[in-house]
């Protein structure tokens, strides 16, 4: 009985996950903020490019 006692006490995978979904959600919000950024940059270039032409 002891044992579920100290199982249920145990912190160190909660925090683990914790930190995986952490990690997770600024993954996401990265890939979207460079998404954006990169289609952006892309109609900048493509504007320069064909006013060289």
């Amino acid at each position: 009985m002891k044992w579920i006692w100290a199982f249920s006490k145990d912190q160190k995978g909660a925090t683990a996950i914790e930190y995986g979904l952490i990690a997770a959600l600024i993954a996401v919000a990265s890939v979207t903020a460079m998404s954006a950024l990169g289609t952006k940059l892309s109609n900048s270039f493509n504007k320069v490019s064909g006013n060289l032409k």
